[in-house]
């Protein structure tokens, strides 16, 4: 291999790999240098490269962090001497230990106290993560050993008062009808804070932050306030409602200010110094938005760091406004935490399931406060497959692996701490990019991207230390191309995976029964990025990709359709095989039979939780969003066309309900 490879791989980018169809690629010697660049490699030259290979491989004999199961010994690599050590425990007390000296490095005596320790050394000083055996399961949250709950879209729920969207309020309530329904969990869209000053914003899944809440969603009825009925179509319209949202969020600030500011400012002085700098980003992001700027790169450079005097002027002059952010972010903490309380007081063991995105829009205020925490010049996506020939880039920023093991992971465990401060569990969508992410350098196309390798194992430790202390449930998106060994390392740690009626195929093309569906998983009908039953039943999908441009031509539209009438006969037979359904096949446009089968196909799988979108219940034809569309579709637009509370009171699906709870 040449040098500019050996330093490729050395910083954790993948030459060679292999894509969906299982064909050997290689990353171009180019594309190599710019993510060796963004990444802080420069590899232009020969000199270059040998400066930037020697600085990896110092970065790579660091170690500063590291992980292991309780009762099992610790090997570290040779970075200091042997002999007497000790152990400063999280919880305060000191344990001596021996260091002892091996031919594989320094060898640390098993720990049996759980959590994130403090080994000094002789001569060096190494943050541990000691994890429990593993994440914790249903089995040991739940009642039943098989339970079921219901998937939701927050903005898509309606209210007995119209409002413009769902919020944590409406949430709340849907929580405690499913709980009475017998459901046990509750998964929701992403919550995390987006841009409330620029309301073409509003995809869930492309965040400012994920370490605080989309205020939005607040309930006002926590302070007695009421929001003014709207005219509520079948389409929520973005634009006018957050701007009215955030004027009432404003209303109750200036109402309720005194009488909650002492709460609020507990709240900010529990968070620390990481609220106040995204209260202030969002401060900063209205004033200068107003000018035309988008995010913090378009602001004058004085403003580009948070600890300049800059910013700290413009905090002390616009206090009203910090203030304002502040409120807005304890009440939709206060609202989510109630929103659980009612999940948990209808009968919920687990309650609500809470969503990570895979990263977090590189102008917002985590890359503002934080940058050193995050990729800078890269963008992640997908390679060139099947579905995507030309890949997919979504323009989002996450982790720097680098970032991660120099600051001690401390950026992971805050995410995931947020993410599951109010909820009996997480789904960690696209769980692969634990283990590799396709990074796209800026200014490159997505087919221009590499693999980038991540700490999977210390994260994995991290994530069952997480589950214990939240009590909760993991989840991890494992759809698409999964590398080779991913899912039994998952597996191992009872990280659940997800599968989908859809993709549960044998060699043969043949649907999977669904008592032979893997146990440690999560049974679904569909995700919010695949057409409904319903839908696809009528072929709605069909419709949508002739309207978007995704047939070549009329033949392959009639292809397309007469496939999909095989496709029926297919799905309608693993049904009847399944004893889900039985009978003649209905009709495509008679979908009913179908959901009530598919519900209970699911329902009957041997995995150890089952999830259905509301959608999917209530029988709806469109789903909420369409990938590699933006205005093309009204994506995290739709609504449910009636309150959850009158749903479910509906004699069809009170059936589809009670079938789907007997066949767990």
């Amino acid at each position: 291999m040449s040098a500019l490879h050996d330093l490729a791989e050395l910083v954790g980018l993948q030459v060679e790999w292999e894509d969906a169809a299982g064909e050997a690629k290689r990353v171009s010697d180019d594309n190599l240098r710019r993510i060796l660049a963004a990444l802080g490699f420069p590899a232009a030259s020969d000199e270059e490269i040998s400066e930037s290979f020697e600085r990896a491989r110092t970065d790579a004999s660091r170690c500063e962090f590291a992980s292991t199961r309780a009762g099992e010994a610790l090997l570290l690599p040779a970075i200091g001497s042997a002999g007497a050590g000790e152990l400063l425990l999280e919880n305060g007390p000191t344990i001596a230990l021996a260091v002892a000296k091996t031919p594989e490095g320094l060898r640390v005596p098993p720990i049996a106290e759980i959590g994130y320790h403090l080994l000094k050394g002789p001569n060096f000083t190494v943050r541990i993560a000691v994890a429990p055996e593993r994440c914790l399961g249903v089995a040991d949250l739940a009642k039943k050993p098989r339970a079921w709950g219901a998937a939701v879209q927050l903005p898509s729920l309606r209210d007995d008062n119209p409002r413009a969207f769902g919020d944590f309020g409406t949430l709340a309530d849907t929580a405690k009808r499913f709980g009475e329904a017998g459901a046990e969990a509750l998964a929701i869209s992403p919550t995390h804070a987006l841009f409330p000053a620029d309301p073409s914003r509003y995809s869930p899944y492309a965040p400012s932050s994920r370490l605080f809440l989309n205020a939005l969603f607040a309930d006002l009825s926590l302070l007695g306030e009421t929001l003014p009925p709207v005219d509520a179509g079948d389409l929520i319209d973005w634009e006018k409602a957050i701007p009215q949202r955030m004027a009432a969020l404003r209303h109750a600030y200036e109402a309720h200010w005194s009488e909650v500011e002492s709460r609020v400012m507990a709240y900010r002085d529990r968070k620390g110094e990481a609220l106040e700098r995204h209260a202030i980003y969002e401060a900063l992001h209205a004033h200068f938005f107003a000018d035309g700027a988008g995010g913090w790169q378009d602001w004058p450079d004085e403003y580009h760091d948070p600890s300049g005097e800059a910013v700290a002027r413009f905090a002390k002059t616009h206090r009203e406004d910090v203030n304002f952010h502040l409120f807005a972010q304890w009440l939709a903490a206060e609202s989510l935490t109630a929103a659980q309380s009612a999940a948990r007081e209808a009968g919920m063991s687990i309650g609500l399931i809470a969503d990570l995105a895979v990263g977090m829009d590189g102008s917002g205020s985590h890359a503002w406060s934080a940058p050193g925490d995050l990729l800078t010049g890269l963008s992640v996506g997908a390679p060139p497959d099947l579905l995507g020939p030309e890949g997919q880039d979504w323009g989002l920023t996450t982790f720097s692996p680098a970032g991660l093991k120099r600051n001690g992971f401390a950026p992971f465990i805050e995410t995931l701490r947020a993410a599951l401060d109010h909820a009996g569990g997480i789904r960690i969508d696209h769980i692969l990019g634990l283990n590799r992410l396709w990074v796209v350098p800026h200014g490159g196309s997505a087919a221009d991207g590499a693999y980038l390798a991540y700490p999977l194992s210390d994260m994995l430790h991290i994530l069952a230390i997480e589950s214990h202390r939240a009590n909760a449930v993991i989840i991890g998106e494992d759809l698409g191309t999964v590398p080779e060994g991913l899912r039994p390392k998952l597996e191992a740690w009872h990280v659940l995976g997800m599968r989908v009626l859809w993709f549960e195929r044998d060699e043969d093309g043949d649907y999977v029964p669904p008592l032979d569906w893997h146990e440690q998983a999560v049974a679904m009908t569909g995700t919010h990025d695949v057409t409904t039953i319903a839908g696809w039943w009528q072929g709605r999908d069909i419709d949508w990709a002739v309207k978007l441009g995704r047939f070549s031509s009329a033949e392959a539209v009639s292809e397309a359709c007469r496939d999909r009438a095989s496709e029926r006969t297919q799905i309608w037979s693993a049904l009847v095989a399944s004893g889900a359904a039985s009978g003649a096949m209905p009709s495509p446009d008679d979908p009913g039979p179908v959901l009530d089968a598919a519900l209970v196909h699911v329902g009957s799988s041997a995995c150890e939780l089952a999830l259905v979108p509301l959608e999917d219940i209530a029988g709806q034809v469109e789903q909420p969003n369409i990938p590699g569309t933006t205005d093309e579709h009204p994506n995290w637009r739709r609504r449910m066309p009636a309150t959850t509370a009158e749903l479910l009171a509906q004699s069809d699906i009170a059936h589809r309900i009670e079938a789907l709870d007997k066949s767990r």
